[in-house]
């Protein structure tokens, strides 16, 4: 199975994170309820295994909290790809979530870019400021080394939209790191390496 263990302790957060990539257990536990729910809906679309638990400073806000835990999680993604042999590396879906349309496509390219262009209607849902939905995915992008394109092309309930990039983002990371069993032996860049 291919599968990585993280611990990453800083002033402001303390994360313990599993992935496996082929599936397992979830549980996630963030401190903040609504990134909880976000996770657990990646994870669940993605078919990953995911054990996560986050002690962050909270008190402030989420934003450590919420930044940290992408970083870590492209790591995770990047470790237990390894040299991204045969990997199908590209995946992109339209996806619905009621009133909401999400566009999310994604190359395992070892270049770091995100495209984000969402219109989100409330500046918190809860607790949570929604302006962190785009720091998770700048932080997942640069430790991970992928391409990550993000566009709301419908959308006026924050919930849905932000729920829409999160299961949308899970179906591509399913997608792209699937082994292509047919070419599983080839690194998928005519570079030889990604």
């Amino acid at each position: 199975m291919r599968k990585t263990s993280i611990v990453r302790n800083t002033a402001e957060t303390k994360i313990n994170l599993a992935l496996s990539l082929d599936g397992g257990e979830t549980r996630i536990k963030t401190g903040c309820g609504f990134l909880d729910h976000m996770l657990t809906l990646f994870s669940r679309h993605g078919h990953f295994g995911l054990i996560l638990a986050c002690d962050g400073d909270t008190e402030v806000d989420y934003h450590h909290t919420t930044e940290d835990i992408g970083i870590v999680l492209g790591q995770a993604f990047r470790d237990t790809l390894g040299d991204m042999r045969g990997i199908l590396r590209y995946a992109h879906i339209i996806l619905p979530m009621d009133e909401a349309l999400i566009l999310a496509a994604v190359d395992i390219s070892g270049r770091a870019h995100l495209s984000y262009d969402a219109q989100i209607p409330a500046a918190k849902v809860g607790d949570f400021d929604t302006e962190l939905v785009k720091e998770f995915f700048l932080g997942f992008v640069r430790s991970a080394g992928l391409t990550l394109h993000i566009r709301q092309m419908a959308g006026e309930n924050t919930h849905h939209i932000i729920e829409g990039m999160f299961k949308a983002f899970g179906r591509i990371m399913d997608e792209a790191t699937r082994i292509d069993e047919a070419h599983k032996n080839e690194i998928p860049s005519t570079k030889g390496v990604l």
